[in-house]
């Protein structure tokens, strides 16, 4: 019962905070998600990354272990989804893109955050900004031909991510005044994401709820399992090996959507998958966290 109750105190804050945003969208109330996501992503979330890993007291080595781990897991990934594609024979620019990368930023921090503390967060934050560099290139070209390292280079995220890594690897510290203020943008992070994760995926209609469903199930056992593998193979300590594997379960990114929707892919369709993988997720991710605490 006392595990029962820790999982309910994790996954509570995160899926309230989400139907929050949920319903504001649903009683009619303006909400710019646009401006919102800008914000988060620009400011908010670099803020996070860089001050998560430069206050971090994570060996390096183990940070380096996720970081090669993510990478394993996320090609094994790929590989079983594009079987997966193949063999229901769904539009591959359509679905092998959303299908690869969850949403380890809106959902997936949050529970690292609250599962495992800041050793969590940072394992957290690794394996998202792996999957932000995939997606923002190789993500980019299943749906496009525009993705390219020059648009990695410029995305705020990344060069948070670099910088902060250069900080752990020197011992570096930004001084008091500088660190307390990229800290207080960085707490908006978390509540912004969930907030607008609420909100996004209530102006989605789902469509194709039956092929939904499948994928979805099928998204979920496929990060599981490369989770569990990449864990394994790597030799990860328990906490991060319980992250990889919690990140790489994480549902559709309303990003897809938003990507579906920019380079004229089956935007409707991406819809469907993202309300569907998220409301799935709802049941399966305490049942998950259930095991790996």
């Amino acid at each position: 019962m006392n595990l029962v109750q820790t999982v309910m105190e994790i996954v509570a804050p995160v899926f309230l905070l989400a139907a929050a945003g949920f319903g504001w969208r649903k009683f009619g109330l303006d909400y710019p998600v646009d401006f919102v996501t800008r914000l988060s992503m620009t400011i908010a979330v670099p803020c996070l990354i860089f001050t998560a890993l430069m206050q971090t007291e994570l060996d390096p080595a183990a940070l380096s272990a996720v970081t090669l781990a993510s990478l394993a897991a996320y090609a094994l990934v790929a590989i079983l989804s594009l079987a997966l594609i193949m063999a229901t024979g769904v539009d591959r620019r359509t679905f092998l893109a959303p299908t690869i990368f969850g949403n380890t930023g809106n959902l997936g921090l949050p529970l690292a955050l609250f599962a495992f503390g800041e050793a969590g967060l940072g394992y957290g934050v690794v394996v998202f900004a792996v999957m932000a560099i995939l997606s923002f290139t190789i993500g980019i070209r299943m749906v496009s031909d525009e993705g390219s390292v020059a648009r990695v280079l410029r995305e705020p995220m990344v060069w948070a991510t670099l910088l902060g890594a250069l900080f752990l690897w020197q011992g570096w510290q930004t001084p008091r005044w500088l660190t307390n203020s990229l800290s207080l943008a960085g707490q908006l992070a978390i509540p912004l994401m969930l907030f607008t994760l609420g909100v996004a995926v209530a102006r989605l209609t789902p469509r194709g709820v039956g092929r939904a469903v499948l994928l979805s199930l099928a998204k979920l056992a496929i990060g599981i399992g490369a989770g569990v593998a990449a864990g394994w193979v790597f030799g990860l300590d328990p906490v991060a090996f319980a992250v990889i594997v919690l990140q790489m379960a994480t549902p559709v990114a309303v990003t897809s959507y938003l990507l579906a929707e920019r380079y004229r892919a089956d935007a409707e369709a991406v819809a469907g998958y993202v309300v569907i993988s998220t409301l799935i997720s709802v049941l399966a991710l305490p049942v998950l966290l259930y095991f790996l605490l």
